[in-house]
């Protein structure tokens, strides 16, 4: 698993032991970003079941000012630690260990300004998009020009929201969905 793109492009991550964290494929990371941009600069980044953070490194390797790793697993939280420092970005990351199935952390300091990027990996089958997504589409925290990046399997399908969030984009690569919301989107 390598960084695809961006100043730590080729970088070597980190990876997980055994198959508790589903890290997202070198190849899905790069169509993600062909589609939402390589220029991220300026941008902050939440990055819920981060996993590896894989997805924010990304993201702050492609000129994010900054993220916030949210994920429950105390594996997980060293590998994101390990990566950050790895890659050079220990003070552009905040890890941050909560169960989501208890939602967004809303008074965390980090949401003290908009977040202009949302990642969602969550594991398949559990049901944490639909809710997450719900939480998000009421658009508090987020900037008007916001984007939402969910992955799922691929059977699954994205929800319509109400809200001012829509359905920008899905597309499925092997047994994987990506699936792209954003502001102003007519469903």
């Amino acid at each position: 698993m390598r960084i695809t793109g961006g100043q730590a492009k080729g970088r070597l991550l980190f990876s997980p032991r055994g198959l508790r964290i589903r890290p997202t494929t070198d190849q899905v990371r790069e169509s993600i970003f062909s589609i939402i941009g390589q220029d991220l600069s300026g941008l902050k980044v939440l990055d819920l079941f981060a996993g590896t953070g894989a997805l924010g490194l990304e993201a702050l390797s492609r000129g994010a000012d900054c993220a916030l790793f949210i994920d429950n697993s105390p594996q997980s939280m060293r590998l994101i630690k390990r990566n950050l420092e790895l890659c050079g970005y220990y003070e552009r990351g905040i890890v941050f260990k909560r169960d989501l199935k208890r939602g967004i952390p809303w008074s965390h300091p980090f949401f003290d300004q908009e977040i202009d990027l949302v990642f969602m990996d969550p594991p398949y089958g559990k049901d944490f998009l639909p809710p997450l997504l719900e939480e998000l589409s009421t658009g508090k925290g987020l900037s008007s020009r916001a984007q939402i990046v969910t992955e799922s399997f691929k059977k699954f399908d994205p929800p319509a929201l109400g809200g001012a969030l829509g359905l920008q984009d899905s597309r499925s690569y092997g047994d994987t969905r990506i699936s792209i919301y954003g502001y102003g989107v007519k469903q």
